[in-house]
């Protein structure tokens, strides 16, 4: 079971559900090897919870569509309340991160982007990560002391893929921005868009298993797209 983590500081107010069973997932195990390592990151504030039931449909679809091609390891992290983010650990079965995640309840509190890119940065000094992908609505932190960050993904090699909900025009203007830095993509979305999203997802879960070649070969729209972005 994936063990999760605080990223920074302790976590405030935890459901006894979720803390029952993040203490289910206290087992240690090997960290996960394979051809692609994507960070999978949430916005799980108030404002995302109708759509958080349709996030958790299209990682598991996210997961199954390069089982052909060798395999993708991910880790979920996410943010809520006003200081609680938290990670999984690295796992290739979608099962596992499903579950956690239909076990999470959104709640009020403010974006934490920040410590998701900050994080992506130390898990790719351990071992280097493909991409990391972020799906949100809102943007309520100080830009300049996060577009650095962005831009040391993109010396890294980590493109952030950027999935804003809604029409927030400032959370736009930064997620693109952050896209732009990191030499990821930006994209939006709404309720009714979820199909291309999850066709978007797709596409990063092929990139980060098989690089700029693999959304060549692929030879669909989704794949376009994003190539269309990254070049």
């Amino acid at each position: 079971m994936p063990k999760i983590e605080p990223v920074e500081n302790k976590s405030t107010a935890i459901s006894a559900e979720v803390d029952a069973f993040i203490a289910e997932m206290t087992k240690s195990s090997a960290p996960q090897t394979g051809s692609g390592r994507l960070i999978f990151a949430l916005d799980a504030t108030a404002s995302r919870r109708e759509t958080w039931d349709m996030a958790c449909q299209l990682q598991g679809d996210m997961f199954r569509s390069v089982a052909a091609i060798g395999g993708l390891n991910v880790q979920l992290i996410y943010y809520r309340d006003f200081s609680e983010c938290r990670s999984s650990r690295w796992v290739k079965d979608p099962s596992e991160l499903a579950r956690l995640m239909t076990r999470i309840d959104c709640r009020a509190g403010k974006t934490q982007i920040g410590k998701i890119l900050t994080h992506a940065i130390r898990e790719t000094g351990v071992l280097k990560v493909s991409a990391l992908v972020f799906v949100g609505d809102a943007f309520e932190e100080d830009e300049d002391e996060l577009l650095p960050d962005a831009h040391e993904l993109g010396r890294l090699g980590v493109p952030v893929f950027m999935f804003q909900e809604g029409n927030n025009r400032i959370a736009e203007r930064v997620f693109r921005e952050i896209a732009r830095l990191s030499n990821g993509a930006y994209c939006r979305f709404d309720e009714g868009s979820a199909k291309q999203l999850g066709e978007l997802l797709k596409a990063v879960a092929v990139f980060a298993v098989g690089g700029v070649a693999a959304l060549e070969a692929s030879k669909d729209a989704r794949a376009i797209k994003l190539l269309g972005q990254l070049r």
